[in-house]
């Protein structure tokens, strides 16, 4: 028997290389057709090939009289092993709630990355029922778009003590609104861009030899002007509304732009909704410590009827807000390369964002002005209806209408 296996272990490791998958298949059975009681198990002992392969080309080899697989095909249509998304359908869906949490990245290239460890997510999803390794898992996160990252891109600066515990809080609410139907946003601020016949960043298909010709030098063209793009995301919906704005990125800015979205989208799609949840980075516009930011949500709050229930993310995790990877940087790459040549130009652009999961997007010009600096008295923040959560009042926060 030791000769036996010897024998066949020096055969294989001549042909191996040479053989493609049908071919040592093949092998494997015609050896073990050869051999006495027990040759499939000695084969497979010698080749590192499982049992049921050697089986498999046993039966090939008995049944391969006029059923030649077609040229350059190893196995027929529809066979070898099922993967393990075929039968756990639900699996990415079940990952994807297990690193949703804590979903970091850049929204300028649509990399995202997570800081917890392909082993600790398999030993979760084995203990919610599913058969799956780590490296199975790392796997399914590549497809699913994510990529390991140094520690050092993991940082943003200085954190806070309470950054992940935030994270779970805004994450807990989110689910909660969105399992009882009711809207939630994320809002943020795009790159503001110089309106104009400059270069843009990125390529696009053009006849050889012949770029788009754009101007030497990104100088403000002072008639033109500049686009300040605010966004509103709705989670539950996959839908987008942007307020492109020609003054001033201020809080009144950005709550107008919460009741434009209301007003065009969300009233229509929420016709019974009571709550809106706002989700939005500490500082901009929408900054947790902007009393402007307040009073514009109290506005806000009487003219819809809906108690507004802030969640600001900690200080320095701006990247993370879903905004930024679920619209924003879908724009940036559709206009990429593309002179941003009129006001018109970045409308149209916006609103013919797709993405493969139905992504739609609405945008609107804003010809208001936003004067800067104005101050909020003591007495009109006292006249406030708000009520700050137990957690972290200055990011967790309501106005209800008065």
């Amino acid at each position: 028997m030791g000769t036996e296996l010897a024998v066949l272990q020096k055969k294989y490791r001549a042909l191996r290389d040479d053989l493609n998958e049908r071919g040592r298949r093949m092998w494997a059975a015609a050896e073990a057709n050869s051999l006495p009681r027990g040759g499939v198990s000695l084969v497979a002992q010698a080749t590192g090939l499982s049992r049921t392969t050697i089986h498999a080309g046993m039966r090939e080899l008995q049944q391969r009289k006029g059923k030649r697989l077609a040229a350059g095909r190893s196995r027929r249509a529809g066979g070898g092993r099922k993967s393990l998304t075929t039968h756990h359908p639900d699996l990415p869906k079940a990952l994807e709630r297990l690193v949703e949490p804590v979903v970091r990245g850049d929204p300028e290239s649509f990399l995202r990355w997570t800081a917890k460890s392909t082993r600790k997510l398999a030993a979760e999803l084995k203990r919610q029922g599913y058969s799956i390794g780590d490296r199975k898992v790392a796997e399914l996160l590549h497809q699913m778009g994510y990529s390991l990252q140094a520690n050092s891109k993991t940082l943003e600066g200085k954190q806070h003590p309470d950054r992940n515990a935030q994270f779970e809080h805004v994450h807990t609410q989110v689910k909660q609104f969105l399992e009882q139907g009711l809207p939630v946003i994320s809002v943020d601020t795009k790159k503001k861009e110089l309106v104009g016949n400059f270069s843009n960043r990125g390529q696009e298909w053009q006849p050889q030899g012949e770029p788009q010709k754009t101007l030497v030098h990104d100088f403000p063209d002072k008639e033109l002007g500049k686009a300040i793009p605010y966004g509103i995301y709705d989670l539950g919906r996959n839908e987008g509304w942007v307020s492109v704005g020609i003054d001033h990125d201020t809080a009144e800015f950005a709550t107008d732009s919460i009741l434009a979205w209301w007003k065009y989208m969300g009233r229509k799609t929420y016709p019974k909704a009571t709550k809106l949840l706002i989700m939005a980075d500490s500082g901009g516009s929408n900054a947790s410590r902007s009393k402007l930011w307040k009073v514009g949500l109290q506005h806000l709050a009487n003219l819809t009827g809906l108690q507004i229930q802030m969640a600001h993310f900690p200080p320095g995790t701006s990247k993370w807000n879903k905004i930024e990877h679920r619209m924003f940087s879908f724009i940036t790459q559709n206009w990429r390369a593309r002179p941003l040549v009129s006001y018109q130009t970045i409308i149209d652009l916006i609103a013919n964002t797709r993405t493969k999961t139905g992504l739609k997007i609405k945008a609107k010009l804003t010809q208001r002005t936003y004067p800067t600096g104005v101050e909020i008295s003591a007495a009109e923040m006292a006249k406030l209806n708000m009520k700050p959560d137990p957690f972290h009042g200055e990011w967790n926060y309501s106005l209800l209408p008065q």
